[in-house]
C-alpha cells in the first residue's frame, strides 16, 4: 500500500506532465515518507489500547465499593475529559450537582474553572481532563477522610498513567496536600512546581473559594500563567 508520501509525489508527476508534454511519463517515485506515515497505524493502535482501559477503569469506579462513601453517594464520578490531555485537573471531591450528575466540576465552582482553563486555551473537551481525588461525594461535602483517599488513590494513578498529561493542575487544599506530601495550607503551596510521579504539578486555590473570595483571582491568575509556561516548555 502506498502512503502518503509516495501518493503526492504521484500527483506532482503527474500535474508536471501535463504541463510539460500532456501525456504520463513513466517514473520512479521516490521512497520517502512524511512524518507520521510509518507510526501512524502503531498511534492509533495504542490510542484505541488506552481508550479501551480507561473504560474499564471507568467501570471500576462506577462500582467500587471500597470505602464507606459507596453506600451515600448517588453516582461515582470518575473524570471527564481527552486522552493524552496537556492538563489533569484534580479537585477535592464531587459536590452534590457532580454526584447527581456523575461528570466533575459541572457546578458554579465548574463553570468558573472552564473560565479558568479558557484563559490558557484550555478546554474540557480539546485538551484537558478533569477528576477528583475521591471519586465519590463525602456527605454534607465535609473533608474526604485519610481512608477514602487512599481508597480512591489507586484509581487516580492508573488514570494519571494512562493520560500522560505535561501539567497537573492541584485545586484546593485536600488535593494540593495530597500531591505535593505537604500538610501546609494552601497559600504556602501555590506559587511553586512539584512533582508527581514524574508531572509536575501547580497548585492553586479551589474554584469555589475563589467564588466566595474574589481577592484570590490574583494568585490564581498567577498560578495559571505558571502552569502555561510548564506547557510552552519556556
Amino acid at each position: 500500500m502506498k502512503n502518503t508520501a509516495q501518493q503526492f509525489w504521484e500527483l506532482l508527476y503527474l500535474f508536471e506532465d501535463y504541463l510539460t508534454g500532456g501525456y504520463e511519463q513513466q517514473r520512479e517515485v521516490p521512497l520517502l515518507s512524511l512524518p507520521g506515515d510509518a507510526c501512524c497505524d502503531e498511534k492509533k493502535a495504542c490510542f484505541s489500547e488506552a481508550a479501551d482501559e480507561m473504560k474499564i477503569l471507568e467501570k471500576e469506579i462506577l462500582t467500587c465499593r471500597k470505602c464507606g462513601l459507596c453506600g451515600t453517594r448517588h453516582l461515582a464520578v470518575p473524570g471527564e475529559g481527552v486522552l493524552c490531555p496537556s492538563v489533569v485537573v484534580i479537585g477535592e471531591g464531587p459536590g452534590a450537582e457532580e454526584d447527581r450528575t456523575g461528570r466533575p466540576f459541572v457546578g458554579a465552582a465548574g463553570k468558573y474553572l472552564d473560565k479558568w482553563l479558557s484563559a490558557i486555551d484550555g478546554d474540557r473537551n480539546t485538551n484537558c481532563y478533569i477528576c477528583n481525588l475521591v471519586k465519590c461525594r463525602p456527605p454534607g461535602n465535609r473533608d474526604p477522610e485519610e481512608d477514602e483517599i487512599e481508597a480512591c488513590l489507586t484509581y487516580l494513578v492508573r488514570q494519571l498513567d494512562l493520560l500522560k498529561p505535561k501539567v497537573i493542575l492541584a485545586a484546593g487544599r485536600i488535593a494540593s496536600q495530597r500531591l505535593t506530601g505537604l500538610d501546609s495550607g494552601i497559600g504556602i503551596l501555590r506559587g511553586k512546581v512539584y512533582d508527581f510521579k514524574g508531572i509536575p504539578v501547580v497548585p492553586t486555590y479551589h474554584p469555589s473559594a475563589v467564588l466566595r473570595n474574589q481577592d484570590l483571582r490574583r494568585p490564581v491568575w498567577e498560578d495559571l500563567k505558571q502552569l502555561q509556561i510548564l506547557l510552552s516548555g519556556r
